[in-house]
Formats: C-alpha cells, structure tokens, sequence
C-alpha cells in the first residue's frame, strides 16, 4: 500500500482518532456488550502495586521504547478500545 509523500500514512488528529475509536467502540459493541474501554484518570497509567511492577518490566526492555511511547499515547487519548485481564489471558 502506497501513502503520500516519503510512503508515511497521512496524519489524523488526536481528535479524529477518538472520533473513529468511539465509532468502532459503538459497532463492537453490538457484537459483545462486554467491551472494556481503558480510561485513565490522572497522569500515571498504573495504580496497584502490581500494574506499576509490570510497567517497570515492560520498560526494561529498552528495545521496545518507541512502541511504549506510542502505546502509552493511544491509552492516554482514550485510544485503547477493549483491554480485559482474566487468569492467563490477556
């Protein structure tokens, strides 16, 4: 797939960005009530002891450091649609 100029995608706004995750998030919906959106209040993306123990493990791995940089943006925009942690699974 070819995008404009330097083959980048071209850019959308934060805002557009919520518009299209609300979209999807309301579609999905129909197809599983049970969607768990993740909202963050405050600046820290973990509370409990151990949500800040698994970002400091996910941080040691410095060769992911830009995927957590646009990963911790998606979170922080309200970005990040369905997220749910059950024993085992992810």
């Amino acid at each position: 797939m070819s995008y404009g100029y330097g083959h980048w995608a071209p850019y959308v706004s934060v805002a557009e960005q919520r518009v299209r995750a609300e979209r999807k998030l309301v579609a999905l919906r129909k197809k599983d009530p049970a969607m768990a959106p993740v909202v963050i209040a405050g600046k820290k993306i973990a509370s409990s002891f151990w949500g800040k123990a698994w970002c400091d493990a996910v941080e040691s791995y410095r060769d992911y450091a830009n995927r957590l940089e646009r990963g911790r943006s998606y979170v922080r925009n309200n970005l990040v649609i369905d997220l749910r942690i059950v024993p085992g699974k992810v």
